[in-house]
């Protein structure tokens, strides 16, 4: 595997749309460094092209860096993606759905796109699973799984719940691997 190298020096933010960044003739994967350790992504980019392609635009602009898990409900989700830290923000350009029957939220570790009520306002904020969750299925675009590290996403600090501390672990970087297919 063979890391991508970034598009850019620091943190970019803002985008009118993401320009196209992946080839179908390699596979993706994430690794993202936390405060709390490293977890690695396989990435959908088959069944979740358009997702896929954003994330990784993202990430080589370097956009995730610094970002805060922003809601970790422990059972359910750990989300970030937002650069705002609240839960408003996004990247200045929004996208549509992307489904398939055979990807559904029935293992921890799937990484879904967090949206509105609007199933076109995809836009950087993302979620992993700490448990199947079925009421989300074909509701919210599924673009890869954690294959390693997934005791690191569950060390992150709830936002929610009993456990929460008021501390807010954050994304350090995000590299991406490809390989030939």
């Amino acid at each position: 595997m063979k890391a991508l190298p970034y598009k850019s020096e620091r943190p970019v933010t803002q985008f009118a749309k993401p320009e196209q960044v992946i080839d179908p003739k390699f596979d993706y994967y994430a690794e993202i460094e936390t405060t709390k350790g490293r977890f690695g992504i396989d990435l959908y980019e088959q069944e979740a092209p358009i997702t896929v392609n954003s994330f990784v635009f993202l990430a080589l602009h370097r956009y995730f860096e610094g970002v805060v898990f922003h809601r970790v409900i422990p059972g359910f989700v750990a989300q970030t993606g937002d650069p705002t830290g609240t839960g408003m923000g996004g990247p200045g350009y929004r996208f549509g759905l992307e489904v398939t029957p055979k990807l559904n939220y029935d293992r921890k570790g799937v990484v879904g796109m967090a949206r509105t009520m609007d199933p076109n306002s995809n836009g950087s904020q993302f979620f992993i699973t700490y448990a199947p969750i079925p009421n989300l299925n074909q509701q919210y675009t599924i673009f890869g799984q954690v294959v390693e590290g997934m005791e690191v996403v569950e060390r992150i600090a709830p936002t929610e719940g009993p456990m929460a501390r008021g501390e807010r672990d954050r994304i350090l970087s995000v590299r991406i691997f490809v390989k030939a297919r």
